[in-house]
């Protein structure tokens, strides 16, 4: 029986910027598709079925006392080569339980903030994938901002806190992963916001989220503001937070902006974009801190494993908020795009409500990494 790690401890262990060895035994379509990446990570990939006779193919790449962490796409593959290795005199091989299927659905909780009126903000850093959601909490009552899937992670940290999720709230209808934030809001019976032009094909109830329109969280003065600023979708929504923290959606990130495109409407929308990196963003302070919904790249995790950057300083820095002239802007989001993300359209019928596919399903489509960025 081979040894195995969790997604939980591997996370832990990139986050401290441990030297860590990962094979990876899936086919390298997958692996150069998406894999595991850390500042001190070292990865090889032999896809599994050159290793059904032995190690031979990898053996003059490994040394017997090195942790080796065997990945594969379920965890079924790697725990079967992890066996061999250790059957071959690598004792320090574990198998990461769940592949990469698991390591996709970890959610790692990391404090941002004491806010001003006793309240707290944490990011849940989905670092599988590299998406970002948020909880708010103060007074007992709590706010979750684009909720993953897994629901019950949520659950649970509200139950440990001793607080009631009143307020699930999406910046945008998302199309590179499963909204959890209708189901979260109906499993706590609390409400569900959605910027309304975003939702004009949802199957389903919600609660409008307009700008000027605060949503109040706990009986303190935590609030939450929507700012409209399209250009992702056609009603991605902003928020301010204790006057300090600008959540961003997917319309300004650490290293780059959204890209317009996940609709098909890139060149309707590229005004739009630019309309809200060029103006409405540039009136808001440079001291407010941006905590967007997703990042790419791994530089972009500060100390503690946060994703977080100054607004004035990403006005110096992000390349995306240095290009002043408007039809380079315009070529820049219209043509340097990465690959759309894996079966973006049927996740955005999924959140809208047209489709449920159940739960084996829901984690085949979100495979592979998030793809919400221009490319630098």
């Amino acid at each position: 029986m081979s040894k195995t790690i969790t997604a939980k401890t591997l996370a832990e262990q990139l986050i401290s910027d441990e030297k860590t060895f990962i094979l990876d035994v899936r086919n390298t379509g997958e692996f150069n598709n998406w894999k595991i990446e850390g500042k001190n990570v070292e990865t090889i990939n032999e896809p599994y079925f050159n290793l059904l006779d032995g190690i031979d193919p990898i053996a003059d790449k490994l040394e017997k006392d090195q942790e080796i962490i065997v990945v594969c796409a379920k965890g079924g593959s790697s725990e079967m080569v992890a066996n061999l290795l250790e059957e071959t005199g690598f004792t320090h091989a574990f198998s990461l339980e769940g592949g990469m299927k698991a390591w996709s659905e970890y959610l790692r909780p990391v404090k941002i903030a004491d806010l001003h009126d006793g309240g707290s903000l944490f990011q849940f850093v989905r670092l599988g994938k590299g998406c970002l959601s948020y909880f708010v909490e103060s007074n007992g009552e709590a706010a979750v901002i684009d909720a993953s899937r897994m629901i019950d992670v949520y659950e649970k940290f509200a139950d440990e806190h001793g607080v009631q999720i009143k307020h699930v709230m999406d910046t945008h209808l998302h199309a590179d992963h499963i909204s959890g934030g209708r189901q979260l809001a109906e499993s706590v019976g609390g409400s569900y916001h959605l910027p309304p032009k975003d939702a004009t094909e949802v199957m389903f109830d919600y609660t409008p989220l307009e700008e000027g329109n605060d949503i109040v969280v706990g009986n303190t003065s935590v609030q939450v503001q929507p700012i409209y600023s399209p250009g992702h979708t056609i009603g991605s929504t902003s928020f301010i937070i204790d006057d300090t923290y600008l959540l961003s959606g997917d319309i300004l990130f650490v290293r780059s902006i959204g890209r317009p495109d996940l609709a098909g409407l890139a060149e309707d929308w590229v005004e739009d974009l630019r309309d809200t990196l060029y103006r409405r963003y540039k009136k808001l302070s440079d001291d407010l801190i941006v905590l967007p919904a997703h990042y790419s790249f791994v530089d972009e995790l500060s100390e503690g494993g946060m994703v977080r950057a100054r607004l004035g300083d990403l006005y110096q820095q992000n390349e995306g908020l240095q290009v002043d002239d408007p039809n380079a802007f315009r070529k820049m989001v219209t043509e340097n795009l990465p690959p759309q993300p894996n079966e973006y359209e049927t996740i955005r019928k999924t959140n809208m409500g047209k489709m449920n596919p159940d739960l084996e399903e829901q984690k085949e489509m979100e495979s592979g990494p998030n793809r919400c960025a221009v490319e630098g």
